[in-house]
């Protein structure tokens, strides 16, 4: 299993950014969790299959409708502990 911790800027607070990636993530059968941060980005950990996860980073570079993705950067990391994927 291969994991990803990304954190997303952008206009990706106030548009539905998280809830829009946890139904593409278990769409995908991606693992993990995405959460805003007070600093306006988002930050997530994705973790599963290497198809499933680059399917799931090539989706977040476009993100939903009202998204505006301006970069995203991406660590490799320990995969999650619990199964499935979860908005904090």
């Amino acid at each position: 299993m291969r994991a990803r911790l990304l954190i997303i800027a952008g206009r990706v607070q106030g548009v539905g950014y998280r809830d829009w990636m946890v139904v593409r993530a278990r769409r995908l059968g991606v693992a993990g969790w995405v959460r805003n941060r007070g600093d306006g980005l988002v930050e997530a950990l994705v973790a599963g299959e290497e198809a499933a996860v680059e399917e799931m980073l090539r989706a977040c570079r476009r993100g939903p409708m009202g998204a505006e993705v301006v970069s995203i950067t991406e660590e490799w990391t320990d995969p999650p502990t619990d199964p499935g994927f979860f908005r904090r």
